[in-house]
């Protein structure tokens, strides 16, 4: 498999989102960035400090995902925060890696959980199909190929850049 260079991702994911929102994220009552903990959080949290936004969001899914057990990942982990209200707002729903949509299921329906956004917008670094769920990103860093018992997985790295690597998919 040839390497994915996530940093190029993110410059076509930052541009998509600049060109559509511009200055209407740093109003009042502009969108509003939320990322999926963790991947889609640290992506949030680089994007606010890009776009010159002060806050975002992290929505957590542990409470939302049926496979969670079996996925191995700790409902432990950051809760959900969100420093903007929901109901009417526009909300950048952030994730580093759409693949079967069961994520960004579980993520609505915890957004939800707040009140009711005016509307969510799907921005996600890497697609690597895979659907099971009708679920399409409105911002897309790139298509991925990556092999069916293959994850891939985003990593921060201290400088803040980030790096994609794949590993063996679990049970």
């Amino acid at each position: 498999m040839s390497s994915i260079d996530a940093e190029a991702l993110y410059r076509v994911l930052l541009d998509q989102i600049r060109a559509a929102y511009g200055e209407s994220l740093r109003e009042a009552d502009g969108a509003v960035l939320a990322g999926i903990y963790s991947g889609g959080a640290w992506l949030a949290e680089r994007l606010a400090k890009d776009l010159d936004v002060k806050e975002f969001g992290v929505v957590n899914v542990s409470l939302h995902r049926d496979d969670y057990a079996k996925k191995g990942l700790h409902s432990q982990a950051s809760p959900t925060s969100l420093p903007f209200e929901v109901d009417n707002r526009r909300i950048v729903l952030i994730d580093d890696v759409l693949s079967t949509g069961r994520t960004v299921r579980a993520a609505v329906n915890e957004l939800y959980d707040y009140g009711r956004p005016a509307s969510v917008a799907l921005a996600v670094l890497a697609d690597r199909g895979g659907r099971e769920l009708p679920m399409a990103a409105r911002f897309t860093g790139g298509m991925v190929e990556v092999a069916a018992d293959q994850d891939l997985v985003l990593a921060r790295q201290d400088d803040g850049t980030f790096t994609f690597t794949t590993e063996a998919r679990a049970g």
